[in-house]
């Protein structure tokens, strides 16, 4: 084993403790803590800072729970977070059942802002949020074989077949990402919902994760 994957090991171990050690706040958050060493290497190569990409996974699991003691089985909203931005995506009944899901995930501590894409419609079928996450699975595999940039800067989220994208990315990447998720079989739209970073600034943060690797 060479020096720097020894260090890209040490730090996956380092990510995947500290993940376990919020386990007593992030019961229903299994996914990030049962890929041990897996989920550290997926942190590892995020733009996002270990610290920022726990507390994402904090976000979801407190913003659904509110949801869910505020809104009950009325609507099927979906949570996600990204750099302390939340996206919310599904359906609700009224539009003031949209209106307070908004206000309940922008309540959440540590939210920087909420992008509401809820539709005021019926609940989804699971027909339909099984299409989704097969969308969500050809698109991210589009990615890793177009090899235009680290698939894992990159999230993807699919609703109704629409494909939201999420990252710190650059225009190039951004781009790019938007032209493989619109030519995907079955995406009847794509919505970016990026956060643009310079050509300078994904250095300096690539940079910074190589050396931390």
């Amino acid at each position: 084993m060479n020096q720097k994957q020894a260090l890209i090991r040490n730090r996956a171990l380092i990510l995947a403790l500290a993940a376990a050690t919020t386990l007593p706040l992030l019961q229903g958050c299994i996914p990030l803590v049962a890929g041990g060493v897996g989920a550290g290497a997926v942190i590892a190569s995020d733009r996002r800072t270990s610290g920022t990409y726990i507390e994402d996974e904090g976000i979801e699991w407190r913003a659904n729970s509110a949801l869910k003691d505020r809104l009950g089985d009325a609507v099927h909203i979906n949570v996600t977070s990204y750099n302390r931005n939340v996206l919310l995506t599904g359906e609700a009944p009224t539009e003031a059942h949209r209106a307070e899901a908004e206000r309940v995930a922008g309540g959440i501590n540590n939210v920087k802002g909420v992008i509401n894409e809820i539709q005021v419609a019926g609940i989804s079928s699971l027909t339909s949020r099984g299409n989704d996450s097969l969308l969500t699975s050809k698109v991210k595999a589009r990615f890793v074989d177009a090899a235009q940039f680290s698939a894992h800067r990159v999230k993807v989220v699919t609703e109704a077949s629409t494909v939201y994208l999420l990252g710190l990315v650059t225009r190039r990447e951004a781009d790019a990402a938007s032209e493989l998720a619109r030519r995907t079989d079955g995406v009847r739209k794509v919505v970016r919902a990026f956060e643009y970073i310079t050509d300078q600034q994904a250095r300096q943060l690539d940079g910074v994760s190589d050396k931390q690797q």
